[in-house]
C-alpha cells in the first residue's frame, strides 16, 4: 500500500509559491510580445461595444495594426468629458464593457483638481498579483523575510462621492480597504506589525501614533521596515522623535494615550499591548542620545532594509534615510499609478540611481513614444500636445523600444484607458529576457513636489502672477522668480525667490508678502492644498526676497556650465546645490504663509453642487 503523500510544512509551501511568482515572471518576459498581442485583443473584444471605441471607428477590430491606424494618443483632457458623464450617472458603456466600480484619484491634477481615472472590479485582482509578485523576487536577495514581520507605515486617505454615488479615492485608499487587503489569507510576506484597524483609521495623528506604537512593541520580530514613500517614512520617524515619551509611557504601561479615541484602534492595539518595562527603557535610552544617526537599526534591530521610493523627486530624502538607518539597504520594489499598475524592480538591492522596472506585459498594453528633454536644470519636457499622423507612428511596442532611449509611456487598460499618455518619462538600461527594463527618470512638466503633490510649470506661473499682482499697489512689480523644493526639515516646503523691482522696499509691510504666500497656495491644486490642511506632508509655503541682480547672476552661472545666452531661459525651478547657494546668499528677507489655504475632499463643482 502507497504513503500518503507527506503534507507540506511551512517553509515548503512558501519556497513553491515563490518558485511559481518567478516561473510567471519568466514566462512573461520570454514572451512578452505574445502577451502583449493578447491583452491587447482581450482588452478590445470586452469592450466592443464601448462608445468611445465605436466613436473612433474601431468596430470590433481587435488587432494591433487597426487599433494603431484609428485609435487617437490622448491625454486626460481629451477623456475628460467622459469622465464627468460617468461620474454624472451616465451608466452606458462608454468606455468599456464592464460597469465603472468607482475613480481612483491621481496626484496629477486636471484644472487644480485631481483627475479621476475609471477603475473595475477587476483590476484589484490584478493589483494583487503585481504584489504577489514582489517578495518571491526579494527573497532571492535577503534570506528569512518570511521568519519575521514588516513594519511598514501604511494609510488610507478620505474620499468623495461623484454626483452619482461612485467613490472617488486614491488607489491605495482603495486597495487597503478592499477585501484583497484586509481579509488578506495567512502569509508570512503580508505580516505586519500595523493592525488593519490602525491603517484605515483617517485621523493622520491617531493612525501613526498607533502604527509606531505597534511597530515598537514588536520591535525584535521586525525584519523590513517602509512607506510607500520616502516622504512618509522620514515622517513617521520625526513623528517618533516629538511624541517617544509617550509612546514609551504606553509601552511602559501596557495603555494607549488618551488622545487615540478611535474604538476600534484602541480595541485592536489592546489585544497585545501589555506592560513591558524593560522595552520602554531601552527605548527611551536610544531616543534620548546626543544624535539620531541610525536610530532606525537601533530600535529595530534585524531590519535587513527599507522598502520605500526613492526614485524621481523622492531622492531628495535618500540622506536623510541613509542617517537615520546607518544606511541600510534602499529597495523600490514596485512601479504603478492610479491608472494601471506597471511592473516590479528584479534587481531590488541596486543603488537607489539605478532602479530600473521590468514592466509585467500582462497588467496593461504598453506603447512608448520617444522624448527629448529640452530643459537639464528642471529635467522637464515639452508640454503635451495633440500628436499628428507622423507622430503617432513614433510609437513603438513594448519590445521594440531601443537601449538607452528615454520614452513617455502610454497605457492601454482594461478598466477603458485607450492609448492614454501617462505623463512618466522612462529610460531603457537593459532588458529581461525580451521585456525591457526601464528606469524611471521624471514627471513630465512637474517643476516642484514634496509629497504626492505634483506642481507643474503653468500652475506655478499662474500662481506666481496671482499673488504678484498684491505689489502693484506699492508701485512694485515681480522681475522674476524661481522656486524649489526645501526638504531639509520635515515636513518639506516649496520655497520661491523673488526679485522685485521697487523704489522703496521698506513701503511694502511684512503682510504683503505673507498674503502673496498664501495667495500662491490657494492658487495651487488640490493635492498641494491636502497635503497642507489634512496630511500635513507639507509646510508652510515661503517667499525669499533676493537682491537686484540675482538673477542675472544665475544666468551668468549658467553659462558658465556650457548653456547658451540665446536659448537661456530662467528655470523655473532648480535643484543643482550651487544654484541654491548663490539664490540663499542673496536673500535680504523671508516670509511664510500665515495659515492653510482651503481644502475640501471631493472636486469643487461636486462640494457646489452639494
Amino acid at each position: 500500500m502507497s504513503e500518503a503523500p507527506k503534507a507540506l510544512s511551512d517553509d515548503d509551501i512558501v519556497v513553491e509559491n515563490n518558485n511559481k511568482a518567478l516561473k510567471f515572471i519568466e514566462d512573461v518576459t520570454v514572451n512578452a510580445d505574445e502577451v502583449q498581442k493578447r491583452v491587447l485583443s482581450e482588452i478590445l473584444t470586452r469592450s466592443a461595444d464601448a462608445e468611445y471605441l465605436q466613436r473612433n471607428g474601431l468596430n470590433g477590430c481587435t488587432d494591433r495594426e487597426t487599433f494603431k491606424k484609428v485609435m487617437p494618443v490622448i491625454t486626460y483632457e481629451d477623456l475628460k468629458p467622459d469622465i464627468e458623464r460617468i461620474a454624472n450617472g451616465d451608466t452606458s458603456p462608454i468606455l468599456c464593457s464592464q460597469p465603472i466600480s468607482e475613480f481612483l484619484t491621481s496626484s496629477g491634477t486636471s484644472g487644480g483638481e485631481r483627475k479621476l481615472m475609471p477603475t473595475i472590479d477587476d483590476e484589484l485582482e490584478r493589483r494583487s498579483l503585481l504584489y504577489s509578485l514582489l517578495m518571491p523576487v526579494m527573497s532571492q536577495f535577503v534570506p528569512g523575510l518570511d521568519k519575521g514581520k514588516g513594519m511598514y507605515f501604511l494609510f488610507v486617505k478620505s474620499e468623495a462621492k461623484t454626483p452619482s454615488g461612485l467613490v472617488s479615492r486614491p488607489v491605495l485608499t482603495s486597495y487597503y480597504k478592499s477585501s484583497y487587503f484586509k481579509d488578506r489569507p495567512n502569509d508570512p510576506y503580508t505580516n505586519y506589525t500595523s493592525p488593519n484597524e490602525t491603517i484605515l483609521c483617517l485621523d493622520s495623528y491617531q493612525s501613526m501614533y498607533s502604527q509606531l506604537l505597534c511597530g515598537i512593541y514588536q520591535n525584535r520580530e521586525v525584519v523590513r521596515v517602509g512607506a510607500i514613500f520616502a516622504s512618509g517614512f522620514i515622517r513617521a520617524i520625526q513623528f517618533l522623535e516629538k511624541h517617544w515619551s509617550l509612546l514609551c509611557r504606553d509601552i511602559r504601561t501596557g495603555t494607549i494615550d488618551s488622545k487615540i479615541t478611535d474604538p476600534t484602534v484602541r480595541e485592536a492595539v489592546s489585544k497585545f499591548l501589555k506592560p513591558n518595562p524593560k522595552l520602554a527603557d531601552f527605548v527611551e535610552a536610544e531616543c534620548t542620545k546626543g544624535s539620531w544617526k541610525g536610530i532606525i537599526t537601533r530600535l529595530w534591530p534585524n531590519s535587513k532594509y527599507i522598502d520605500v521610493i526613492v526614485t524621481g523627486t523622492m531622492s531628495q530624502y535618500i540622506p536623510a534615510l541613509d542617517y537615520y538607518s546607518d544606511a541600510l539597504p534602499l529597495v523600490c520594489t514596485m512601479y504603478g499609478s492610479s491608472e494601471c499598475y506597471f511592473g516590479i524592480n528584479l534587481e531590488p538591492l541596486c543603488s537607489p540611481s539605478e532602479v530600473s522596472y521590468t514592466l509585467i506585459p500582462t497588467m496593461a498594453y504598453f506603447e512608448f513614444l520617444p522624448v527629448s528633454r529640452k530643459n537639464e536644470l528642471t529635467g522637464s519636457v515639452s508640454e503635451s500636445t495633440a500628436l499628428n499622423d507622423e507622430e503617432k507612428k513614433k510609437l513603438v511596442d513594448l519590445v521594440d523600444v531601443e537601449l538607452g532611449r528615454e520614452y513617455e509611456l502610454v497605457v492601454t487598460t482594461y478598466a477603458g484607458l485607450y492609448r492614454y499618455r501617462v505623463g512618466d518619462i522612462l529610460r531603457v538600461p537593459g532588458f529581461k529576457n525580451n521585456a525591457p527594463q526601464f528606469n524611471f527618470i521624471c514627471r513630465k512638466n512637474v517643476v516642484l513636489s514634496i509629497d504626492s503633490d505634483k506642481t507643474d510649470e503653468v500652475e506655478l506661473q499662474n500662481a506666481v502672477t496671482n499673488a504678484a499682482n498684491q505689489l502693484m499697489q506699492f508701485e512694485a512689480s515681480l522681475v522674476e522668480y524661481t522656486s524649489y523644493a526645501d526638504t531639509s526639515a520635515s515636513p518639506g516646503h516649496y520655497v520661491l525667490y523673488w526679485e522685485i523691482s521697487v523704489k522703496d522696499a521698506t513701503l511694502i509691510p511684512p503682510s504683503v508678502f505673507e498674503d502673496c504666500c498664501f495667495t500662491v497656495e490657494e492658487s495651487l491644486n488640490s493635492v498641494y492644498r491636502q497635503g497642507r490642511v489634512s496630511d500635513k506632508s507639507i509646510g508652510p509655503l515661503e517667499i525669499r526676497v533676493v537682491e537686484n541682480g540675482t538673477f542675472d547672476l544665475l544666468m551668468d552661472f549658467a553659462l558658465t556650465q556650457g548653456a547658451s545666452v540665446n536659448q537661456y531661459k530662467t528655470p523655473r525651478c532648480v535643484k543643482y546645490a550651487p544654484i541654491i547657494e548663490l539664490m540663499n546668499s542673496r536673500v535680504v528677507s523671508s516670509y511664510f504663509s500665515p495659515k492653510c489655504p482651503r481644502w475640501n475632499p471631493g472636486h469643487r463643482q461636486w462640494c457646489t453642487q452639494n
